[in-house]
């Protein structure tokens, strides 16, 4: 949520942003407008409470004429809660701002900042992930769909091996770099859903509701991570705190087939390991070049070549200040493809769960928080598959993996 007396001093800028992102245009407008009017409300409303605060016994001409002012105050409360909650949803649908510099345009447009690593090189006929995993009984989709429908997969032996030692290696990097890890709840309600943005207005969902109750699988421990300190005054000298959330990702991934979705790439089910900061506003723009050194700390020393681009207006939500993708160089399509995500949000999911801390003064201010992918174990299976298989079947695994997977190949 943006900062509505920042939108009513700067508008132009939040139009422009919206503009760019193609979220939420109208909105800033019709957001202004009952803006007005409920403030405009507001002061009647105060003034007909006033009135009522009468002392000592009314006459009965007095008693008359609150008995009026009672009734116009019942209509006036009713009139302004109807416009603060089409204000709340108008307020809702404005996306945040965009850091300097944010490419324009669409997905097409997002910018490539480095690159690293060499492409590989193959003396035989390579394979892509899913034809390797199958053929040596790693992963079985039509169990799956058996079990579960499309898109629902078994893994077996050395593929679940492999994300034992992923995970483990990736805990400790992060938990030198003063990160927490946290198992987290695989379901949020949907005032944190809606509070980190996962419900998007006017789109397809994309995360799964539980029928009869008021909660929602969780796409990425982004969500509950976020919630964890909802409604909470923190001590800037407790902060940053620096998570890092293991946890199932579960994604209806609605209207994506039309996208490069084969194997593991679109799924439905997942883990995860994802990054997440809060911190001080001045200190967001730090950590977000952090978090997305440490994704490519990762990239490297899984032996990935890779790049880092910078995320397009167009092809950001509406939570996201600035983001950037790492993407994973894949030997059998011949191009990149995303296999880590980073954004900083800065203070829009804060001000939705009214996560804030004091300063110096003792005043309250929102916190910025911040995500980004350490490890999705859809994709980078994809990656380290094609990537490191051999000429005899089998697959490197990375050196840095060898102590917690317990050989040099699958």
């Amino acid at each position: 949520m943006i900062d509505i007396r920042d939108l009513r001093t700067n508008p132009d800028q939040y139009r422009q942003a919206a503009k760019q992102k193609g979220i939420g245009e109208s909105s800033v407008d019709a957001a202004l407008k009952l803006d007005e009017q409920r403030r405009e409300l507001l002061v009647k409303v105060e003034e007909g409470r006033a009135a009522l605060n009468v002392k000592g016994k009314p006459t009965p001409e007095e008693l008359e004429k609150l008995q009026q002012t009672k009734t116009e105050l019942a209509e006036l409360e009713a009139k302004l809660a109807k416009i603060e909650a089409e204000f709340d949803d108008q307020v809702g649908r404005i996306p945040n701002l965009l850091a300097p510099g944010t490419p324009e345009g669409g997905e097409e447009d997002n910018r490539e900042e480095r690159r690293w690593g060499e492409h590989v090189k193959f003396e035989f006929e390579p394979k892509d992930h899913l034809a390797i995993a199958e053929a040596n009984g790693w992963i079985d989709f039509e169990s799956g769909a058996k079990v579960a429908g499309s898109k629902f997969y078994f893994l077996f032996g050395a593929l679940v091996r492999l994300e034992v030692a992923v995970t483990q290696f990736v805990l400790d990097l992060l938990e030198q770099e003063g990160f927490v890890p946290v198992m987290v709840p695989n379901m949020v309600s949907t005032k944190v859903a809606s509070g980190t943005g996962y419900l998007p207005r006017g789109e397809e969902r994309q995360i799964y509701k539980i029928e009869g109750e008021d909660l929602n699988l969780i796409a990425t421990s982004e969500m509950p991570l976020t919630g964890l300190h909802a409604d909470e005054i923190m001590d800037a000298k407790n902060l940053p705190k620096v998570y890092v959330g293991y946890s199932p990702a579960y994604r209806m991934e609605a209207g994506a087939y039309g996208k490069y979705s084969k194997g593991l790439y679109r799924v439905h089910q997942f883990n995860k390991l994802e990054m997440y900061v809060f911190c001080l506003p001045e200190e967001s723009a730090k950590w977000h070049e952090k978090l997305v050194k440490l994704e490519e700390d990762i990239c490297q020393a899984l032996e990935l070549p890779y790049r880092v681009v910078r995320i397009a207006a167009g092809d950001m939500g509406g939570a996201a200040y600035e983001k950037y993708d790492v993407e994973y160089w894949s030997p059998l399509e011949n191009t990149y493809r995303e296999l880590m995500s980073c954004s900083n949000v800065t203070d829009y999911q804060a001000r939705r769960l009214g996560i804030r801390y004091r300063d110096a003064e003792g005043k309250p201010k929102f916190v910025h928080t911040l995500n980004g992918t350490a490890a999705a174990f859809s994709r980078l299976p994809i990656a380290l598959l094609e990537n490191h298989q051999q000429a005899d079947g089998s697959v490197h695994v990375p050196l840095v993996l060898q102590k917690y997977y317990g050989r040099d190949s699958l």
